[in-house]
């Protein structure tokens, strides 16, 4: 019996586990009015917005969170803020939520690594999805 054992532990540990690309690195938004940096928190895979492009409509390169639902966190600003969080490896894309500042709401969120080097984000609100692609900052 155990002469049927070892073998087909060796098969397990020589096969790997299927594994999402690395989407660490620094991207541009679509919109490419902001850099976000994505990377290690810990256990889990994260964003934060690192450098605003562009300026908001009043003309500030340092936007605040103005459209959070809770009144506490409108003066937060955008730079340093996580937009991208709790992501964990799903096989072929990472799965966790992003927070959209224009909005002020969490979506369920994956995220998946292109042929083309960029990285497709998508956020969803029940069975409404949006994408958008980021492009990688060089």
């Amino acid at each position: 019996m155990l002469r049927y054992i070892a073998p087909a532990a060796l098969l397990l540990v020589t096969i790997p586990a299927s594994a999402a690309v690395s989407v660490d690195g620094r991207w541009y938004t679509d919109e490419k009015d902001s850099i976000v940096e994505i990377g290690q928190c810990g256990a889990v895979v994260c964003g934060k917005v690192v450098k605003i492009l562009k300026p908001d409509p009043k003309g500030s390169y340092n936007p605040v969170d103005s459209n959070n639902p809770d009144p506490k966190l409108r003066n937060r600003p955008i730079v340093g803020m996580t937009l991208l969080a709790g992501f964990k490896n799903a096989g072929k894309e990472w799965v966790g939520s992003i927070y959209d500042p224009r909005r002020g709401r969490v979506f369920k969120s994956t995220m998946l690594k292109l042929a083309n080097g960029n990285l497709k984000v998508k956020g969803c609100w029940g069975f409404i999805c949006q994408s958008v692609q980021f492009t990688p900052v060089k």
